[in-house]
């Protein structure tokens, strides 16, 4: 059957744009904004949504939006088409971060199929994974998996770099804990269950007993609930050798393919931020992977329970047809 006729191709636009929502953002922020033009579709940096104290650089904004562009790749590439994508292609306009084409027929790969079909499943889980190890073989998938787009996944799986990484995360949390500038923006972005952006309380997940091992971020959720998390969880951090826009957008479409990786083999993931978003504890990170690469992301890893995956927007609500 051919896929070249027109309602196909806006079939395809349109799974591309559904898939391209469900890329994960900093507090479920979506700060993206689609454009389409025939078989082309523009993913723009909708600034009034970046974290301005949280992450004034745009950086995990832009990871967002990678991580969009990527999920978008694998669905053209499920519907059978080549897909060719244009980073960073108007300097005269910052905002567009993307240029997604689709191109010629082409069959989809095994991988590229288990990929686009674990879009849909993926989702951050902030509850308590089980003690169960990660095989050798899953972790060099997902260390193949950023290698195939040109970035670097650190497993901090040596007890010194693990324990010097604790101690950087817990004390990124505690200066965020101690700033009501953070906290307030946390808290907009913290909600009942009403809006379909933002974090609601019940995928927050439950306190740590004791605090736990990793200081993972609260949303408030579960105020009255305590439980025991793993206590030797996997800890990947995703690294470029440089730290321009390109490198960030780049390294948002080898997190999702690390991402839709772990969900592919059973495994669950929630992301670790907090020293990538306080600057200082960010070169010390920097510095403690050896100095020359840069820090984009941070992940736990692990097998867990199903939980809830937070809410998004509707497509046409983060998309324009036509000229900009």
């Amino acid at each position: 059957m051919s896929h070249t006729t027109a309602s196909s191709a806006t079939d395809i636009v349109a799974a591309a744009l559904h898939a391209g929502t469900r890329a994960p953002s900093p507090h479920n922020t979506q700060p993206w904004e689609f454009r389409v033009h025939g078989e082309t579709i523009e993913v723009l940096l909708d600034d009034t949504r970046v974290l301005g104290y949280c992450d004034p650089e745009a950086r995990e904004a832009t990871l967002a939006c990678g991580a969009a562009v990527f999920n978008m790749r694998m669905a053209i590439a499920e519907q059978g088409r080549e897909c060719v994508v244009e980073p960073l292609p108007d300097r005269a306009r910052p905002l567009l971060l993307a240029r997604v084409t689709m191109g010629g027929q082409r069959r989809p790969t095994p991988e590229e199929q288990r990929l686009a079909s674990a879009v849909e499943r993926r989702h951050t889980n902030r509850r308590p994974f089980l003690d169960r190890e990660i095989p050798v073989a899953a972790r060099h998938a997902l260390t193949r998996a950023a290698a195939a787009e040109g970035t670097r996944l650190v497993l901090l799986d040596q007890a010194q770099r693990f324990d010097e990484f604790v101690a950087l995360l817990r004390h990124a949390d505690h200066v965020q804990q101690q700033d009501p500038r953070f906290q307030a923006e946390l808290r907009a972005w913290t909600h009942g269950g009403e809006r379909d952006d933002g974090v609601p309380k019940a995928a927050g997940g439950p306190r740590a007993a004791d605090g736990g091992l990793l200081a993972l971020r609260d949303f408030g959720g579960d105020v009255a609930t305590e439980r025991e998390f793993e206590r030797r969880p996997l800890v990947a951090v995703l690294t470029t050798r440089g730290d321009t826009r390109l490198d960030m957008l780049r390294a948002g479409q080898a997190m999702q393919r690390v991402l839709l990786s772990a969900t592919s083999a059973g495994l669950n993931a929630s992301f670790l931020a907090q020293p990538i978003e306080v600057g200082s504890v960010r070169e010390r990170l920097r510095e403690l992977l050896g100095g020359h690469e840069q820090p984009q992301t941070a992940l736990r890893l692990g097998y867990g329970y199903p939980s809830a995956a937070t809410p998004r927007r509707p497509v046409e609500d983060v998309t324009r047809e036509g000229a900009p």
